[in-house]
């Protein structure tokens, strides 16, 4: 049973880092040169992360099933934890779902980002 816990716990973790990449690959053409500006950095070449754009509903897509198969993962399907593993505890599983809000709220900021960046520019 340890090896079925270790799978899962790396499913877990799969799911978590596909929700952040794709969140970042979504939000790249926007958050990319804000954030070159920022710290003095032009030119025209920052126009190639601008073309990003064209593929940004793919990964917007891509993140939001990551982040719902991280939920369903999380409260819908049942736990295959014995009693005495790590993973059948309720703090484990209580702290799981605090990291799952907490990092859902901030990937959802950053795909939300192109909507609000306007006010940082003015």
């Amino acid at each position: 049973m340890k090896l079925e816990h270790d799978t899962a716990s790396r499913d877990s973790a799969w799911l978590g880092i596909g929700a952040v990449l794709a969140a970042i690959g979504a939000s790249v053409y926007c958050v990319g040169p804000l954030l070159l500006i920022s710290l003095g950095i032009g030119g025209a070449w920052m126009s190639i992360l601008t073309s990003m754009e064209t593929v940004r509903p793919f990964f917007l897509v891509l993140t939001l099933i990551f982040i719902g198969l991280s939920y369903r993962k999380l409260y819908l399907i049942p736990d295959s934890c014995e009693e005495g593993e790590v993973c059948a505890s309720s703090e484990v599983k209580r702290k799981q779902r605090m990291i799952f809000w907490i990092s859902s709220v901030l990937i959802l900021m950053l795909l939300a980002f192109p909507w609000y960046a306007l006010f940082f520019m003015e």
